[in-house]
């Protein structure tokens, strides 16, 4: 068999270089005809590129370059078995719609951009997706992060101590003293009342949000266990560390839920993750026929977390002093997320995988919880005015936050091709 086609392949080239050669036939075994041709045909293809859809004049055909390289006692059986077999497409297919599904989360930044134009012309649009809604949201993007993590990746995450150490770093001592900086920059230079400025420092006192843990797992998606351990421990710890910033920077201490924080780390992190690890590592086949559909109803489930908050406090962000404060709160959260990269590329320079690195640790030190914020400003401060800057913030977080994602996820395929 090897031998016949090493002689077909002697024949093409001679015929490549137009050189006029008679071949002796060659008997070759009819079972083997459909073998020699798929061989003959990759042969064929390589020297006479055939063209689809451009017309016989500037292509020549499978079927002819066969009756000319090979003997005609085995041209009618090869020309037969090929014509009963399906003819193979040398470009490239339509989309399928699962190759659609998948590629939602590319569409992130756009829905994220649209969900605040709507929430903001009309508000009613989000305002039924309640704070009650909001845990169980958050909890079903950690089930898709888990369902497309493993349990090894959460164990070399903890193997991790330093960049751990520095996750938490960035988000209890970084972006608190910034949140004192331009609360106290928001008296001083532009006027505005000691309660907004407390809205910016409570802002900064809050723990991780678990949009950073979506927003690392779509731009580095072998950072996400490790984003998630970092965010884990800032929201365990903040029953704590929390109220002990509110009163080092505010002046006031502010209880916080122990019970609720236990809880609220139950629902959104650990139980929706450790579910889709179990499905991954039992149930594989459960996960393979569910993953597609999961990018398509993390954009709709991240766009509602985006729009509602805004929808719900549209009255505070429209106040009188809503563009001094949304100026403030753009400024903070892009310090918190220059701050969080420059300061992981100085400690970590020497890491293979530091711009990874420098990508997540900039996600958690730019996004936070200011949902909870919101919630602490409207429980123990009289003055609304507080809760307005945790108002803006859910917002201005999320909209910087998946426009990173949009801009770095870019890049990562870009430096891939």
């Amino acid at each position: 068999m090897s031998a016949n086609i090493k002689l077909l392949h002697h024949h093409f080239n001679a015929l490549h270089s137009f050189d006029t050669i008679r071949v002796k036939p060659t008997k070759v075994p009819a079972s083997s005809a459909p073998m020699i041709y798929s061989q003959l045909s990759e042969i064929c293809l390589l020297r006479f590129p055939f063209h689809p859809g451009s017309g016989c004049s500037s292509g020549i055909s499978r079927s002819l370059l066969v009756g000319k390289c090979v003997p005609d006692s085995l041209s009618s059986e090869l020309s037969s078995s090929y014509s009963s077999q399906p003819p193979q497409l040398l470009f490239n297919k339509e989309p399928s719609v699962i190759t659609i599904l998948k590629g939602a989360n590319s569409f992130l930044p756009q829905v994220v951009i649209a969900s605040t134009v709507l929430a903001l012309i009309f508000p009613p649009s989000f305002k039924w997706f309640t704070n009650r809604y909001y845990a169980p949201a958050l909890g079903f993007l950690m089930f898709a992060v888990g369902v497309n993590s493993s349990e090894k990746d959460f164990l070399e995450a903890f193997r991790r101590p330093t960049t751990i150490l520095a996750g938490y770093v960035g988000q209890f001592v970084v972006k608190p003293l910034l949140g004192y900086l331009f609360g106290t920059i928001s008296m001083t230079a532009f006027g505005l009342p000691t309660s907004l400025a407390a809205g910016i420092m409570l802002t900064s006192c809050v723990s991780g949000a678990q949009l950073s843990n979506y927003a690392t797992f779509l731009t580095d998606p072998p950072m996400a266990p490790l984003s998630i351990v970092m965010t884990s421990l800032s929201t365990a710890t903040a029953v704590f560390v929390t109220p002990f910033l509110s009163l080092l920077l505010i002046g006031k201490k502010l209880p916080v839920d122990v019970k609720g924080m236990v809880s609220n780390i139950m629902q959104i992190v650990i139980t929706p993750i450790l579910t889709g690890l179990i499905l991954n590592r039992f149930f594989p086949r459960i996960c393979s026929a569910i993953r597609p559909f999961l990018p398509p109803l993390s954009v709709f489930v991240t766009a509602l977390c985006v729009g509602a908050p805004l929808a719900i406090n549209v009255e505070s962000v429209m106040s009188p002093y809503g563009l001094s404060v949304l100026l403030l709160v753009i400024a903070f959260h892009a310090s918190a997320f220059i701050s969080g990269f420059a300061f992981t590329g100085l400690i970590f320079h020497d890491m293979p995988d530091v711009k990874a690195l420098q990508r997540t640790l900039s996600f958690e030190t730019g996004m936070q919880s200011s949902l909870l914020a919101l919630a602490l400003a409207n429980k123990f401060f009289q003055d609304p005015l507080v809760s307005i800057p945790p108002a803006i913030s859910t917002v201005i977080m999320s909209l910087m936050g998946f426009s990173l994602v949009m801009l770095w996820a870019r890049r990562n395929k870009t430096a891939v091709y």
